[in-house]
């Protein structure tokens, strides 16, 4: 048998709007809009976009007032768009006054996002999260308790640190830093509980920036608790950096079963697009076998056989379009995310990749006759030649789609 996944971790379900997050719930893509949230019309463009690209569940920034009485607007106009992606209010320093002083904003959002590292400080710390807590259980809404190491609340870990200076052979404050991310979610989670807050309506998260920190913390949180996690390497960073520590981080703590939804905090390209973190996401689940959620194009990487970037260009394009065509074929051909497309550039290993996907063409390499065997299902079905190669295995993946999946 080949290396599965370990069973998740949470037994316990939660709620947000129409997604489940935990239990035996597909693990959930998450994003966030980094739009001002109070500019209506590019709040509702970018969430949209975010959901047509495949994330389950959208954050936004509640900071302002502005951007409190912006939130119901905003689902309004998406629930005219027929997106019904739950909201979640991102909220840091003075989330209880504003949830309190904007009840549609309460009302109108899936979930609350509470950091328990600036909520307030001493006695107003415990009053202000309390508060934010009965706003939650006046509108049956779910909480994240989202730790963050960069806001992490000191007055717990200088506890730890000279509980820990006291022992007799102390940890390293790399350790009581880690403890201190634990116990500062278990702790906030159960004073939610004695606040009201319904077990099955908090998740946790500890997020880190560092790989092997991520890992070891979130290892502790879950042999601690049942909560759904939601797992993201914080400050991720830009480009290949973010995306291979983001990848590296979660796909060793997904394979041990830890993590009910996920998101990539990718920094953006200059004018980037935002959605980039939601296909990363998917195709770290996909790669893992946990989902599916678009064909995959599987093509050879080039080398000195390959007589021209042609292969290329036709992989790329292929991947593309399927991509761009999943938010209308989820509907109308069930099953189409689990289809392979082949697109080789040589006939060392083409043939054999090609006969392994659903559909796959082996394009003529250095020295090779200039033609482009298709196989389907295995199948050699056809030989293309001259220049309308691409046009023409693009409409045989069409009709293919079109015949097996309607």
């Amino acid at each position: 048998m080949p290396n599965q996944p370990a069973a998740r971790h949470a037994t316990v379900a939660v709620q947000v709007g129409t997604v489940k997050v935990g239990g035996d719930a597909p693990i959930v893509v998450q994003s966030m809009t980094n739009t001002d949230t109070a500019d209506v019309a590019a709040t509702v463009k970018q969430v949209a976009e975010l959901a047509r690209a495949g994330s389950e569940l959208v954050r936004l920034t509640v900071n302002t007032a502005e951007a409190a009485a912006a939130i119901p607007r905003i689902r309004e106009q998406l629930d005219k768009q027929a997106c019904e992606v739950p909201l979640i209010g991102d909220f840091h320093f003075n989330g209880h006054k504003l949830l309190s002083d904007y009840p549609a904003c309460a009302a109108a959002l899936a979930k609350y996002r509470i950091n328990p590292g600036n909520v307030g400080k001493g006695k107003k710390r415990d009053e202000q999260f309390a508060r934010m807590i009965d706003i939650a259980c006046e509108n049956n809404k779910p909480v994240r308790i989202g730790v963050n190491w960069g806001s992490l609340d000191q007055s717990l870990l200088v506890r730890l640190m000279d509980e820990n200076a006291r022992r007799k052979e102390p940890r390293d404050t790399t350790a009581i830093m880690h403890a201190a991310m634990v116990a500062s979610a278990l702790q906030s989670a159960r004073q939610a509980e004695e606040l009201g807050l319904g077990h099955d309506r908090i998740i946790l998260s500890c997020k880190m920036s560092g790989v092997q920190d991520l890992i070891s913390v979130y290892q502790d949180l879950a042999a601690k608790c049942d909560y759904p996690l939601h797992l993201g390497l914080t400050e991720a960073g830009m480009g290949s950096k973010g995306i291979v520590a983001s990848t590296a981080a979660l796909a060793i703590l997904l394979q041990q079963g830890i993590g009910d939804t996920i998101r990539i905090s990718l920094t953006p390209e200059p004018d980037g697009d935002r959605c980039k973190e939601v296909i990363v996401a998917q195709e770290i689940l996909q790669s893992l076998e946990l989902r599916t959620f678009t064909p995959m194009v599987v093509a050879c990487p080039g080398c000195g056989r390959t007589s021209s970037s042609f292969f290329q260009q036709l992989a790329q394009d292929i991947q593309d379009y399927l991509r761009q065509m999943m938010p209308e074929w989820r509907s109308r051909y069930p099953g189409v995310e689990n289809m392979t497309v082949a697109v080789m550039g040589c006939v060392v290993n083409g043939p054999g990749e090609s006969k392994h996907a659903n559909i796959g063409i082996s394009l003529p390499g250095a020295g090779e006759k200039p033609v482009a065997p298709v196989y389907v299902d295995g199948v050699k079905t056809v030989t293309l030649k001259g220049d309308q190669i691409a046009k023409e295995f693009q409409l045989i993946v069409e009709t293919y789609i079109n015949e097996k999946y309607s």
